[in-house]
């Protein structure tokens, strides 16, 4: 899979992209993450990428033409891939969003900053919009970041094994049950004794049980969508 990113930070991007499990992918060749400075294709000396709104307004407002240009050049080099925008303004990310942009072979994403994005980029050049909550950043190099992990962690070969996703939190619409390790009694407290039973059916019963119960008091939003998925709503 391929990720392109438009930033005005590739150096963060990168630091965050190139650690941990998504680094030691892009080393074994399962990703190809790259990160492309915006302001390399201004058209002025001064690298300037923002402007006044029009019609007046606080702040600044990233220019089309730069962000066109280094789409421009991504496309160039990798092709046409499904282009996101990053915006307070988009869908929530959710964990079936990322299952499906993990079907997309190439993903460019693209970080919006200051007051926001001149409107005709977006209309002539972005598929969807994120957002990964509903509160305000100061770029969208870690809404980037989060929806990129997010994605490539479900690459067939960056984790070593698929249950390592597929038994988590949000999976199928429900919260993880609790976990534990040794030591087995810790503050006076003891790790629930059907985890150390060695009954796997038991333990799987027991492990649903408490991702449900889970998801009932902490998320009644997800709750409710799970028993209307299920055929339990209303």
């Amino acid at each position: 899979m391929r990720v392109d990113i438009l930033t005005l930070f590739p150096d963060a991007v990168e630091a965050m992209m190139g650690a941990s499990i998504l680094g030691r992918a892009r080393e074994r060749g399962h990703l190809a993450i790259h990160c492309h400075q915006i302001r390399d294709y201004t058209a002025n000396r001064q690298k300037q990428v923002d402007d006044y709104p029009y019609g007046g307004g606080l702040g600044m407002i990233l220019q089309a033409d730069p962000l066109y240009r280094c789409l421009q050049h991504v496309w160039k080099v990798a092709g046409r891939g499904h282009t996101i925008l990053l915006s307070p303004q988009g869908a929530l990310l959710r964990q079936d969003t990322a299952r499906r942009f993990v079907t997309y072979p190439h993903l460019i994403l693209v970080c919006g900053h200051y007051e926001g994005v001149d409107e005709r980029f977006i209309e002539v050049c972005v598929q969807e919009e994120i957002s990964i909550g509903d509160y305000v950043l100061t770029g969208g190099e870690i809404p980037a970041m989060a929806l990129c992990d997010a994605v490539c962690r479900l690459v067939p070969g960056v984790l070593s094994d698929e249950s390592s996703f597929t038994g988590e939190s949000h999976w199928d619409g429900l919260l993880e049950y609790p976990q534990y390790t040794r030591p087995e009694f810790w503050q006076g407290r003891a790790a629930p004794p059907i985890l150390l039973s060695g009954h796997h059916k038991n333990i799987q019963a027991w492990r649903r049980a408490q991702s449900e119960e889970r998801t009932r008091l902490r998320r009644p939003d997800l709750w409710a969508r799970y028993l209307e998925k299920r055929g339990q709503g209303g």
